[in-house]
């Protein structure tokens, strides 16, 4: 409370109390200090002549400072300096609420501030320091006068005879210590005879006690007489105050009866109609409760009943529904203080329900016969229980699915197994009975099958596997539907969302823009044209225009607990969708799942349909290997492991097909087989092959009709063996030479069956293409060791041991050459073969077929060098003993000649004519070479002399012999050469 005699805490000069201000002796350069607002106002605070023979409270001998100030209660009443104590002293009498109001700052008057001392404290700093350092290094000086210690000497002495332990600030009687301390105890016992001493004991105390009283009362006299004309000061404020105080006390009694008769006559009938419309508010809401109440209450029984039909969904919409109602409308019921536990524990028991419903429907789906027409079992109630599943956020359900079709996948192959062995005679069906539990004993049971009846058992578990997985596909293709269904529910709901928001925000600018053009006084009709006025904003008017104290219920109107089950309600919108199956099903707005975890989950049950197809994939291949154990699959034929290859790259194309994406394990499988397959294939022929080159005698073998039939087959594009026919080959003779392609080829038995063993290999990549490279390898190495092996028996002479020859003729290195012809015939066509059938990032596995034509070439090239080496050899073992003399022709020339037509006769029939006549001419050039030598060792020239006729005529004789011979007629000899001398 602001009053007019309140003074501040540091006076002025002007002020009317004019005692509180010191006197400064402006001769002496002391810096006057404010005096404390709480203790002992006239200790010394640097001024001389500020100081009074008053006590002071100051016990200790040390040099006063703030930090040794003492509070006693007649101090601090009488201090007229405390703007404080005045509002305190009539607190005292009126209340705590009589207290000083704030006085509003000057306008006139600046902020004060400590940016305004800045330049003071960088002046004062080091001035500081420097009195520091000082003052640190000098003796201190008492700056107080003798005669001002002198003054309260008698004051202090007196005061010291008090003990401290009465100054202390902390001093209680309440303390034991401190009780003890003051009052002993030993001063108060009466014992034996000691009684009138301990009575003359409690007298003495008694007395020093009233001594110490009274020595503080005398000071503390002395202290009021040095304030009483603040004291008086005081006394009169109060008066003052007084007067007021009753002053303002009638005239708030005046105040208070005006508004007294104003209320009864203008406020209390609008406010009792006020009160009863709130109470019939309160009463219909109440009614509305209770209808609520009522309607929760039977939530329990509706659960159960729900249930007891498996509707699983329309018991969780409920559950949450009244949750819901529960938390919002009907929070703090007493009576309904379980009923949320309660309907949570309901809710998990539905949890476990659902899920154990599921897993029967998932084990009742993949164990039903496979020779059901129907797709999808009971898809409404598979529908149902995934929107149930998914409402209470369950998204591994799918997991149950997986394990079921992992047994499934083994129970199909195991009836499958115990069916085929049932059907066999040769093998007891009470012992497989009995066994049929036991997967080992069925594993030995199934070994015992020949080859048709296990590809049976494995062509039935194909079928089934193919029927399991269109199964598995369409319920999984259901339950993702339902899930794309709610996915696309949020997206559409999102959508909504975002309209709203920027409607909402129209129509906020709208009433933005109504609200400025009612504020400048401007009609909504004169800133919009006639038709322009914008829907929010005619809503909006519409909306200000309904009366302030309409209701939002009524009893003539919809009544409370219909809007409660509309709020309630509306707040679960749903929407109808129907699954592909054309099953529809409300979908609400509570399924609280974002899209990720949506599309995560359908991505899983996509992967799940994936792992269905390794499934059968695995036990398929366990199956497999459990026949392949005792080396069966290696032991088939070709004919047995092509239909079984082509079984089951037909059952993996079809898994392909339905689940849409490859699985390894029965690929990788048939490739492992198909390896050792082919391993077992190439060692066979090539075992073969060897057995029969170290058999082969080197002679011109006659060629079967079934050989030419092969030949001609190639020859028509088509690299297959043709199938027999037994009457026609009967009929046909075997002819004596191969015709391919209209040439004749004289070939070794060896080579016709290295053709049909390469059109072998060829047709069995055609069979199984994914083998296409390891015959490719096999059958290059096979061509490898076929012209190694041979130019090992036949160049090699590896014949003459190996198959007892006596020599190697002509006849055999011409023959061999023409086969080694024929195979290179056919290696373009053999590459081209594997050509189509590679990819063509391994195309470079064809190089294989360069390197083994070349080889070919230089084997062919060698065999012909061998050839023109024979004959050289006779031409230089002739021709060194020719002498020039009669008779003509000599016997020299004879036996050439007659060797030469042997070689002729060799090799005419087994080589084509022009290969005749181009070995003829090199055996020509070599014996030109030798005759040119010994001509000139003989030193016969070309003079016409009787040496160089003798010369001539045997030449000539050479000459007719060798144009003589079948085909080497038009041979140009050019025999001239033999006189061309060196320059």
């Amino acid at each position: 409370m602001a009053s007019s005699h309140s003074s501040s805490p540091v006076p002025q000069s002007n002020s009317s109390d004019a005692f509180f201000k010191k006197e400064v002796d402006t001769t002496k350069r002391f810096r006057p200090v404010q005096s404390l607002p709480d203790v002992c106002p006239k200790e010394p605070t640097g001024n001389p002549n500020s100081l009074h023979d008053s006590p002071s409270l100051v016990v200790d001998q040390q040099r006063w400072t703030i930090y040794h100030s003492k509070v006693n209660l007649p101090a601090a009443l009488n201090d007229p300096r405390l703007a404080k104590r005045e509002s305190d002293f009539f607190t005292k009498t009126w209340g705590v609420d009589f207290v000083d109001t704030e006085v509003t700052p000057s306008f006139y008057l600046p902020q004060i501030t400590k940016e305004h001392f800045a330049l003071y404290q960088q002046e004062i700093t080091p001035r500081e320091k420097v009195h520091e350092r000082c003052k640190n290094i000098c003796t201190s000086k008492d700056t107080f006068d003798r005669t001002l210690l002198h003054t309260h000497d008698k004051s202090r002495t007196d005061l010291e005879q008090v003990p401290k332990i009465f100054m202390k600030p902390d001093f209680a009687l309440e303390d034991s210590l401190t009780f003890n301390a003051v009052l002993p105890w030993s001063h108060f016992s009466t014992a034996g005879g000691k009684g009138n001493r301990d009575a003359a004991s409690s007298k003495l105390l008694q007395e020093k006690l009233s001594h110490y009283l009274d020595i503080v009362e005398v000071n503390i006299a002395h202290q009021i007489s040095l304030r009483s004309e603040a004291f008086f000061h005081a006394m009169t404020s109060q008066h003052e105050l007084q007067d007021y105080l009753r002053k303002t006390s009638q005239a708030v009694k005046l105040l208070r009866e005006k508004i007294s008769k104003i209320d009864k006559v203008m406020c209390e009938g609008s406010l009792r109609v006020l009160r009863l419309s709130l109470t019939r508010n309160n009463c219909i809401k109440a009614y509305n409760k209770l209808k609520l109440m009522a309607t929760v209450h039977q939530t329990q029984p509706t659960v159960q009943l729900l249930l007891s039909t498996s509707e699983y969904v329309g018991a969780l919409d409920l559950i949450a529904t009244t949750q819901e109602v529960l938390q919002q409308e009907l929070q703090g019921i007493h009576s309904f203080r379980h009923l949320g536990s309660q309907l949570c524990e309901l809710e998990k028991l539905i949890d476990k329900m659902m899920i154990a419903e599921f897993s029967t429907y998932a084990r009742n789906d993949l164990n039903r016969p496979l020779e059901d027409d129907c797709q999808i079992l009971e898809e409404e109630r598979l529908v149902s229980l995934v929107f149930g599943l998914l409402k209470q956020r369950k998204l591994n359900f799918y997991e149950i699915y997986g394990d079921e079709m992992i047994n499934t996948a083994k129970n199909i192959i195991k009836q499958c197994v115990v069916n085929t062995v049932s059907q066999i005679e040769e093998i007891d069906t009470e012992v497989v009975v009995k066994r049929c539990l036991s997967l080992a004993r069925l594993a030995d049971q199934m070994r015992m099958m020949n080859f048709p009846q296990w590809f049976d058992l494995l062509k039935n578990i194909f079928s089934k596997f193919t029927i399991f997985l269109k199964r598995v596909k369409a319920t999984l293709n259901t339950i993702r539907s339902v899930v794309f269904l709610v996915l696309d529910k949020n997206q559409k709901t999102r959508d909504l969302e975002d309209t709203l928001l920027k409607n909402s925000a129209k129509e906020s600018m709208v009433d933005s823009e109504v609200a400025y053009l009612t504020h400048e006084g401007m009609f909504i009709s004169d800133a919009f044209g006639d038709g322009e006025l914008p829907a929010g904003a005619a809503d909006s008017a519409s909306q200000r225009n309904t009366s302030p104290n309409s209701e939002p219920c009524s009893s003539d109107s919809v009544s409370e607990p219909e809007c409660t089950t509309d709020s309630s309600s509306s707040k679960e919108h749903t929407s109808s969708s129907v699954t592909p199956g054309g099953v529809e099903m409300m979908i609400g707005e509570d399924m609280k799942l974002t899209d990720l975890e949506l599309v995560r989950l359908a991505n899983n049950i996509q992967e799940l349909l994936y792992n269905a197809s390794d499934i059968c994939h695995d036990r398929s291949v366990k199956f497999l290997m459990a026949r392949a154990k005792d080396g069966f699959l290696e032991k088939l034929n070709s004919n047995e492991f092509v239909t079984l290859s082509r079984l089951m790259e037909g059952f993996i194309l079809d898994t392909e097909q339905i689940c849409g994406r490859k699985s390894m394990s029965l690929r990788g499988a048939l490739q492992s087989q198909a390896n050792r397959f082919v391993n077992r294939f190439h060692e066979e022929r090539k075992t073969k092959l060897s057995l029969l080159l170290d058999n082969e005698r080197w002679k011109q073998a006659e060629v079967p009709a079934e050989f030419q039939d092969l030949v001609d087959s190639v020859s028509d594009g088509r690299i297959s063996l043709p199938e027999k026919k037994p009457t026609a080959t009967e009929e046909r003779k075997p002819a004596e030479f191969l015709i391919v392609e209209g040439q004749k080829y004289a070939t070794v038995g060896t080579v016709l069956l290295l053709i049909r063993i390469i059109l072998e290999y060829c047709q069995c990549v055609d069979n199984i293409p994914s083998i296409t490279t390891d015959m490719l390898t096999r059958l290059s190495d096979l061509l490898k060791y076929f012209n190694s092996r041979s130019c090992q028996l036949v160049l090699g002479a590896g014949a003459l041991q190996v198959v007892g020859l006596k020599t190697i003729t002509t006849k055999n290195l011409a023959l061999s050459s023409r086969c080694l012809q024929l195979i290179v015939h056919y290696i373009p066509i053999i590459r081209a073969h594997f050509e189509a059938r590679l990819q063509p990032k391994q195309f470079s596995m064809l190089r294989h077929f360069d390197h083994i034509t070349k080889d070919y070439h230089d084997h062919i090239a060698e065999i012909s060098a061998k050839l023109v080496a024979i004959m050289d050899s006779l031409f230089d073992k002739l021709l060194s003993k020719y002498e020039v003399k009669a008779p003509v022709p000599s016997a020299c020339f004879r036996n050439i000649c007659k060797q030469m037509a042997k070689m002729h006769e060799a090799i005419y029939d087994l080589l084509p004519e022009e290969q005749t006549q181009m070995l003829f001419l090199r055996i020509n050039a070599s014996y030109k070479l030798h005759l040119k030598r010994q001509l000139a060792h003989l030193n016969v020239v070309n003079d016409g002399g009787p040496l160089n006729g003798l010369v001539t005529s045997d030449v000539a004789f050479y000459t007719g012999n060798l144009q003589a011979l079948k085909g080497l007629n038009n041979l140009d000899l050019n025999m001239a050469e033999i006189w061309e001398q060196k320059r």
